[in-house]
């Protein structure tokens, strides 16, 4: 598709040529690197991220974090809609409250971002949520789905929750799971069955969504803590690098060519992992289904989002080196899809 032109209205018509209109929407997902508040939380393990801990993270840290954050969201999918992304799930924040403080930001503020977030049980208080604009994206239900994953000695692992949106997508049905699958400490092996356990909720999901329609519009997103040749992502949820391998009910993952190419979303020991993902079913890449279809997938990776010096250049800038502050963005690069519907 080429020679794209622009007129901007609520959901900006795309012109690919002389005859056909497209509507364009941008959905994506973003790991915030720690996005505390500065209060100590008695119930969480949030200490070091207050004035007095170890991160020294006072009040004014805190906001030039919200800036910059906000400037990485205002700039998401802007060059293809003048909103920007108008879904957006989020993952490592501590609260409602440091999101209504992000969403009050001048950069985004125009925007009247809405929340959906529950508080989780991670042992660190970090949750996943979904901020959204309304004008956009009507939310009519919501859930989490705990993660109950267990040790060998049957102690339970707490970790964050998957959370389940629906909702009408400029008047059409869409579904959104947001997720942050535990992490890899203690090893990939040994964790590959929590993360599994993740990839198994989503997968059930789908599947029920897609027996009541087998054109049903969902998105998997998140820092899944795998890349998609990981057996999460290519056995559990069987998530597709080419479109035309997608049966209905399937999953089709727009990300596996960027990581054959070797493009990640954050770094670790001088190799590219590509963590953070947005899969999508059956029915956004079915021209039969109609409505809003898959466009193109991005990674946003910025010059200014790329660390200059010290020991992790050439990384994703982020906000600390340990309890060294930096000042950057986050240690992830945002990701997102292109919706088009024909009008």
């Amino acid at each position: 598709m080429k020679h794209l032109f622009f007129l901007f209205f609520l959901l900006t018509p795309l012109f690919i040529s002389a005859q056909q209109q497209y509507k364009v929407g941008c959905i994506g997902f973003y790991n915030f690197e720690n996005l505390f508040d500065t209060e100590n939380d008695p119930a969480i393990n949030d200490e070091e991220f207050t004035p007095d801990g170890a991160n020294r993270y006072t009040p004014e840290i805190y906001q030039e974090k919200l800036g910059n954050l906000a400037r990485v969201v205002s700039e998401l999918g802007t060059d293809l809609t003048p909103d920007g992304v108008s879904i957006l799930g989020v993952a490592e924040i501590e609260n409602r409250k440091v999101l209504e403080d992000f969403s009050r930001h001048p950069l985004v503020k125009d925007r009247d971002y809405q929340i959906v977030h529950y508080d989780s049980p991670d042992r660190r208080g970090i949750d996943v949520a979904l901020i959204y604009q309304p004008k956009y994206y009507k939310v009519t239900s919501s859930r989490p789905i705990p993660l109950l994953i267990y040790e060998d000695d049957s102690s339970r692992v707490y970790t964050r929750d998957i959370l389940f949106v629906s909702g009408l997508y400029d008047g059409e049905p869409l579904h959104v799971l947001v997720n942050h699958w535990p992490s890899r400490r203690g090893g990939e092996s040994a964790t590959q069955p929590f993360r599994n356990a993740g990839a198994m909720i989503c997968k059930q999901v789908v599947d029920s969504l897609a027996a009541a329609d087998p054109n049903a519009k969902v998105i998997i997103m998140g820092d899944l803590n795998d890349d998609p040749v990981s057996p999460s992502v290519r056995q559990v949820l069987n998530a597709k690098r080419e479109r035309e391998q997608v049966r209905p009910g399937g999953l089709f993952n727009p990300m596996y060519d960027y990581y054959k190419r070797g493009i990640g979303t954050l770094a670790y020991r001088d190799a590219w992992s590509l963590f953070d993902q947005i899969i999508l079913s059956h029915g956004l890449i079915n021209p039969k289904a109609g409505g809003y279809q898959y466009y193109q997938a991005k990674i946003h990776n910025e010059l200014y989002l790329i660390q200059k010096s010290g020991n992790f250049r050439g990384y994703p800038f982020r906000t600390y080196s340990g309890s060294q502050y930096l000042g950057g963005f986050s240690d992830h690069f945002p990701v997102y899809v292109i919706l088009i519907k024909s009008v």
